[in-house]
């Protein structure tokens, strides 16, 4: 781990059985920053942020080195240093217990305070995040809440106790367009206010642009690209970065989620010796079909291509 570093990733392997879902991904995310992980659906980025926490599926089977500075028991951190904002804010929640006794419930398992004493700073904290009329709404269940105030309560919940990180799962997929805007402002608001760093999984270069700091690009199971946004995103080194790139809009309303491609990903049981990307790519060569490319650093990032001192931009090839 450098000492830059406040969360440290080392050849991470995720598998199950045979077959490798998440191949020896390697990252560091820094105090305070926003780290921002993108890629199509199955490219391993969910089961990436639930290796963070300790809560890999069953029958998952996992390798590498996962630090939070001096500690590779992240189960045993979960909920104290590193927490969780999911996708469904509904399913994270209990449906059995008011929200205020569950955010009490969260306090109380990191701090020795009364029930009270608790119930005071669940409160507070869901006033924090714009929950109107707090302490009436600390009575209602989960059902009671609308989409974008049961994420605002997780949001609460993943913050009150100051973690050093905060990983959150596209925590506004489900949402719409300004509740998603709600969300996340609150969500910047409440990780800055606690000093974290944010781990971010989406699909949306646009959050990335606005939000992050640095951005890992991810494809079948291994970074493609990670380096400073303004980097990558400005002029991408990896062919798949300059794919996504590509097939965004540019002009009309934004979209929300990226676009696919031409072609498909891999399944993960079906990669071949190469480059997984080698297939969809336009600059591929032999090279890349039989030899899978190393990460190296390149012009301020790491990236993993055999032609990505070639990549001049965005690559129209793709759409």
């Amino acid at each position: 781990m450098s000492s830059q570093a406040l969360l440290s990733v080392r050849d991470l392997r995720i598998a199950f059985g045979a077959v490798e879902a998440v191949r020896g991904l390697s990252f560091e995310v820094r105090p305070r920053e926003v780290f921002a992980v993108v890629g199509e659906s199955g490219a391993g980025k969910s089961l990436t942020a639930r290796a963070l926490l300790g809560m890999v599926p069953d029958g998952a089977a996992v390798g590498g080195d996962v630090r939070l500075r001096d500690s590779t028991d992240l189960a045993a951190e979960r909920g104290r240093r590193i927490t969780f904002v999911p996708q469904d804010a509904l399913s994270a929640l209990s449906p059995v217990h008011p929200v205020g006794d569950q955010l009490a419930a969260a306090i109380r398992s990191v701090r020795r305070l009364p029930r009270g004493q608790a119930r005071a700073r669940a409160v507070a904290a869901l006033d924090r995040v714009g929950i109107p009329d707090a302490g009436r709404r600390a009575r209602a269940y989960p059902h009671e809440y609308s989409g974008g105030m049961r994420q605002r309560a997780v949001i609460a919940m993943a913050t009150v106790n100051e973690p050093d990180v905060v990983v959150a799962d596209e925590p506004t997929t489900a949402l719409d367009e300004e509740r998603r805007e709600q969300v996340l402002r609150v969500l910047a608001e409440q990780r800055e206010a606690v000093g974290a760093a944010l781990v971010l999984v989406t699909h949306d270069l646009e959050v990335v642009r606005e939000h992050a700091d640095r951005v890992l690009v991810m494809y079948a199971g291994r970074a493609a690209e990670t380096g400073p946004v303004r980097q990558v995103l400005g002029r991408p080194r990896a062919p798949y970065t300059a794919g996504l790139l590509a097939s965004l809009p540019q002009d009309g309303p934004r979209r929300r989620r990226l676009p696919a491609l031409r072609g498909a990903p891999p399944a993960p049981d079906a990669l071949g010796p190469g480059c997984a990307f080698a297939p969809r790519c336009p600059l591929a060569s032999d090279r890349c079909l039989d030899h899978e490319p190393a990460s190296r650093a390149v012009d301020g990032r790491e990236v993993a291509c055999h032609h990505a001192d070639d990549m001049l931009g965005p690559l129209r090839e793709f759409v």
